[in-house]
């Protein structure tokens, strides 16, 4: 073993099979827990010679797979050649996928990675046997296609270098997709999530490409020049499916570009993916171009629902929440009778014993069924383990995942370890925040409707 091998407290909390607030409480409450060699005040790195010694004289299992060790010697390298380290490892590929999902939580800022659940989402809208993603980073998305042929292009050579050892059937080309395509091939589907807010996208060098069809992007649009760039790599009839800033849908500058592809037929939908996020659906234009098209506040469904010839104003806004038709009159029905439960009466508390929801639901199996957040089911015994007490444990674990996060393991999270009558009390309390919560969701969406019927003149105070 290296005397340098470090962790921090996510790795020992992966070790032990504990959650992060389990390591926090032996922080505070252990003298001897080890102290920190290395890393940041909110972050601190720890021998893991000094933690395994911890974790053995006080009696706590924990187990180093060698994935983990691996990871532990990688993570002794520069920060700044951590991403050429990764590359060179020599390793199975389960194992290398271990280590680049370490690599992903450690460098999460700087790699950008698409969020595992709108990768689904963005697969879910594109099929075909050739794939191309012309800005594929480590090259998750391309992972995630079941095409039989995967290809890709990446600007920053250790990612393109990172998304070869992933997808070893794969061709990645190493370069910048924009000013030097390198890709003569044309896909059933493009899918992509490129850089945004790229104001050096090349602009000057580029006038004149001739894959800008739709229109010459401006300089502050490189959004638009990915989406001509996508286009110009599909087959005729090809889907692309681009992830771009919501503000792309409605920059006035961009209104042009925007309303040449509602005139070709290449723009099928916007689906607003995430706060923030859009997803845009486009075909390379064959035949006759629709009247309609898709404009979805969320995922679902992508079912035609807006005419094209309302959209084609001097804005050309394509933001999904803006065509969206508000009807203010469930604010009207709603006005009367409209009230908020009260606030649980909830009182300060000592110390409680601990354990984890894992432990909790693999002690009391049994055949109710409790789901999750997530859509996740927990068969459990109401006379072991109260529905309510771990249902509120559920939503409370999700509440608290830090924004960003796209991975919570709730069996690990420490939870009060409370008799059944304990539990119930605690369900009572979940139960009433639960009603509160929906209600003020309610008020909110009604606060929306008061906005938009005061604004559009539908509504006027009394």
């Amino acid at each position: 073993m290296n005397v340098d091998e470090t962790v921090n407290a996510g790795d020992i909390a992966r070790l032990a099979d504990v959650g992060r607030a389990a390591v926090s409480n032996w922080r505070r409450r252990f003298e001897d827990f080890p102290a920190p060699v290395g890393g940041t005040a909110s972050s601190p790195l720890y021998l893991l010679r000094d933690v395994e010694a911890w974790l053995r004289r006080n009696g706590k299992p924990f187990r180093v797979s060698p994935a983990e060790r691996l990871w532990t010697r990688l993570r002794t390298v520069d920060d700044l050649k951590l991403g050429e380290a990764l590359a060179a490892v020599e390793a199975d590929a389960a194992t290398f996928e271990f280590l680049h999902e370490r690599y992903l939580e450690a460098h999460s800022r700087l790699v950008n990675p698409t969020p595992p659940e709108v990768v689904d989402i963005v697969l879910a809208t594109t099929d075909g046997d050739t794939v191309i993603d012309p800005a594929c980073g480590t090259g998750s998305l391309l992972k995630a296609s079941a095409a039989r042929r995967k290809i890709g292009q990446e600007l920053d050579p250790v990612s393109a270098a990172i998304a070869r050892r992933r997808l070893p059937g794969a061709r990645i080309v190493t370069g910048d997709s924009l000013r030097h395509n390198g890709i003569d091939h044309r896909a059933d589907a493009v899918i992509c999530d490129p850089p945004w807010h790229d104001r050096a996208w090349g602009h000057e060098e580029l006038v004149g490409d001739p894959r800008w069809t739709y229109g010459l992007p401006p300089r502050g649009e490189p959004e638009l020049a990915w989406v001509q760039h996508c286009l110009s790599l599909a087959k005729p009839g090809g889907l692309v499916a681009v992830l771009l800033p919501s503000a792309a849908a409605s920059r006035r500058p961009g209104k042009r570009i925007r309303g040449n592809l509602l005139r070709a037929g290449a723009l099928r939908g916007v689906v607003t993916v995430q706060p923030g996020r859009d997803l845009w659906l486009l075909r390379n234009p064959v035949g006759r171009a629709p009247d309609h098209i898709a404009l979805l506040e969320r995922p679902g469904p992508v079912e035609p629902n807006t005419r094209v010839i309302d959209l084609l104003d001097d804005d050309v806004d394509l933001s999904p929440s803006r065509r969206s038709g508000t009807d203010v009159s469930a604010y009207l029905e709603a006005q009367p009778a409209f009230a908020v439960p009260p606030l649980p009466r909830l009182l300060p508390q000592a110390g409680t014993p601990m354990t984890t929801i894992g432990d909790l639901v693999r002690s009391c199996p049994g055949p109710h069924v409790v789901v999750a957040p997530t859509g996740a089911t927990y068969g459990i015994d109401p006379a072991r383990l109260d529905p309510d007490f771990l249902e509120g444990l559920l939503r409370a674990a999700f509440a608290r995942t830090p924004t960003g996060s796209t991975r919570l393991d709730v069996r690990r999270t420490q939870v009060p370890s409370l008799p059944i009558a304990g539990q119930r009390r605690y369900g009572r309390a979940f139960a009433q925040l639960k009603a509160l919560e929906a209600s003020l969701e309610e008020a909110a969406a009604l606060v929306r409707l008061g906005y938009h019927g005061l604004l559009s003149g539908q509504i006027e105070p009394a």
